[in-house]
């Protein structure tokens, strides 16, 4: 394998957007069709939550069911769970069904992720087949996120006999159930891989042992840093850029900057694998990071803040492939599936908690304040980033 994408890995990550679409679509038409129905913003709060509510919670069953099971098996439930999920809102768009619909396509997203994450980690002979496999992997949520609020929202618009009629909510839901189909169709010829032979009587393991390895902690505590990089830029920019009086649209470019940012760096990492060191590139990141939320609430305007955005796009976007390339080098095969659920975890944990805190801390010490927190933070996980060096780098 060399840093040109094959078709046996293009067919995983044409399924991977599928599905994630499918997810991103009703993470996007959902709360809107509760807002038109007269739900309260905290009502659409618990909506959004609950995406991400069941991956938290089903995440390491999941684990360990890929880890014995392979691809396809829990690729098939993905699939059902997710088509069921979108079906029901195709047929009931009622408040209580779409928080229904909602646990389902966001545990069917979080089962599949895993799948696939395993597949082609293991598919990956190498620490640079690794980075390479999940730097073209990790393209296809950034691709997902576009394509399927984008055809929702076409939908919804022009579907019915109105724009945001219930007949245009439920053409949406009605695409977004085909979708996870769609991911069927590109996984199902997918050759799986030999299965990982276990220890006949050995003691059922457990999870905490996994997560008292060092280096496991270590990975653990700096993916958590990261992904809350992410959570806490999504929260601040519309509060900081509302309070400047932006408009939305220029709220939006900041973020859609940011989004892009994170697309584009992802492209080029494959072709640069050979060449990335996973603990030197995620400790840089951490580093810029740092300095980027200490000078971003200060920047003067929203040219200068939407250069911020970028940079700060190209540094989070070439974290995750790092991450995902370390995961596999320090977790032993037949555990993966349960380390890439605790991985998933703690970011889907991270994306139900973190809004809450950062909307009280923000109140206490304004969101420049909170920008500068969270820099900190992450500036002090430099070192534990620094750390997760396989141990013949150590000198």
């Amino acid at each position: 394998m060399t840093s040109s994408l094959n078709v046996p890995l293009a067919r995983l990550i044409a399924g991977q957007i599928c599905i994630h679409a499918c997810m991103a679509g009703m993470r996007m038409a959902t709360p809107l069709l509760a807002l038109d129905q007269g739900y309260s913003a905290a009502a659409v709060g618990v909506l959004l939550a609950l995406f991400a509510l069941t991956q938290v919670f089903l995440a390491l069953p999941a684990g360990r069911f890929t880890d014995r099971h392979g691809l396809k098996r829990p690729m098939a439930w993905s699939v059902a769970m997710a088509f069921a999920g979108a079906a029901l809102a195709v047929a009931f768009p009622l408040f209580p069904v779409l928080c229904i619909s909602a646990l389902m396509t966001g545990g069917a997203t979080g089962v599949a992720v895993i799948a696939l994450q395993r597949h082609v980690g293991r598919a990956a002979g190498n620490p640079t087949q690794l980075k390479q496999v999940f730097g073209w992997l990790s393209i296809g949520p950034a691709v997902s996120n576009f394509i399927g609020p984008f055809a929702a929202g076409l939908l919804i618009d022009h579907a019915g006999p109105g724009a945001g009629s219930v007949q245009g909510y439920q053409a949406a839901f009605a695409l977004m159930a085909m979708l996870p189909l769609a991911t069927w169709f590109w996984v199902r010829h997918t050759r799986e891989l030999t299965p990982v032979a276990t220890v006949a009587g050995a003691a059922r393991p457990r999870v905490l042992d996994l997560m008292r390895q060092p280096m496991m902690g270590r990975l653990l505590l700096v993916n958590w840093l990261l992904a809350s990089c992410w959570d806490v830029h999504t929260f601040v920019v519309p509060i900081l850029g509302h309070e400047r009086g932006y408009s939305a649209s220029v709220i939006g470019s900041l973020l859609g900057a940011f989004a892009i940012a994170a697309a584009v760096i992802r492209v080029f990492l494959p072709m640069l694998a050979a060449h990335l060191k996973e603990w030197v590139v995620v400790s840089m990141a951490m580093g810029i990071t740092a300095l980027i939320f200490a000078v971003y609430p200060l920047m003067p305007s929203a040219l200068t803040m939407g250069l911020c955005s970028v940079l700060l796009g190209l540094t989070l976007g070439s974290v995750q492939p790092m991450i995902m390339s370390t995961l596999h080098q320090i977790t032993p095969p037949h555990r993966q599936g349960e380390a890439l659920a605790l991985r998933l975890m703690s970011i889907n944990a991270s994306s139900v908690l973190m809004p809450l805190l950062f909307g009280s801390a923000g109140a206490l010490i304004g969101v420049s304040g909170l920008f500068w927190i969270v820099g900190a933070a992450v500036g002090a996980g430099v070192h534990p980033a620094w750390r997760l060096r396989p141990p013949g780098h150590r000198r």
